[in-house]
């Protein structure tokens, strides 16, 4: 979890319409996580080499749009932006496509400001956030059709840890839920990890959303 006072985030939002810029503009700069640096209608070099952010928030609106494009263009600018997607689509391929892309984030655009303040905490803190009502549906069609897959080796509870951490909650957040210590999550982690062959856990949760697993 993130300390209450921490550092703001630099946002830049990049949204083509700009009546809805504007709106996101607003309703961001209302919250204490974020100090929004600037809109624009799209990515652009000379934008970011200004406001240096932290942060983008990407706004989707057309599911063929190139999110890589974009986001490799931003990281050429500012190598270590954190990249969030906010879509019109609460639709599992555009997030996958997204994700695939090196999106560090994607939430769909009638998500809660409760909720949005979650992903916000969780992008700070250096893991990856994805709509868990895009992930579940996602999962939850596709999981018979990957029993054969690493996912089908986990333990009940690895299964049960593996899912919060697509949903994007760090450690101490997966103890709490879970009633375990944050030492006994990191065991639990270090074997899904093990067991998935990959060797951080944006990479458990990117293969978990991949596979299909709920």
């Amino acid at each position: 979890m993130i300390a209450l006072d921490m550092v703001p985030l630099k946002t830049f939002v990049i949204e083509r319409q700009s009546l809805i810029a504007k709106a996101l503009h607003s309703f961001l700069d209302e919250n204490p996580l974020i100090r929004v640096v600037g809109d624009a209608p799209s990515v652009k070099v000379e934008d970011l080499q200004r406001t240096r952010p932290d942060l983008i928030v990407f706004g989707l609106d057309n599911a063929l749009h190139d999110v890589s494009e974009a986001l490799a263009l931003a990281r050429s600018v500012c190598p270590n932006v954190r990249f969030c997607v906010l879509s019109s689509f609460a639709n599992s391929d555009v997030m996958q496509r997204s994700i695939a892309s090196g999106a560090d984030g994607f939430v769909v655009k009638d998500i809660s400001p409760s909720e949005l303040d979650v992903a916000f905490r969780v992008l700070a803190s250096g893991s990856s956030y994805v709509d868990p009502r895009v992930a579940g549906g996602m999962l939850k069609r596709r999981y018979e059709a990957n029993t054969g897959s690493a996912i089908s080796d986990l333990t009940t509870r690895e299964a049960d840890i593996l899912r919060l951490i697509a949903g994007g909650l760090a450690n101490k957040e997966i103890g709490a839920k879970l009633q375990l210590s944050e030492k006994t999550i990191k065991n639990y982690v270090s074997r899904i990890l093990s067991k998935l062959n990959v060797s951080a856990r944006t990479q458990a949760a990117v293969y978990a959303i991949k596979a299909g697993f709920i």
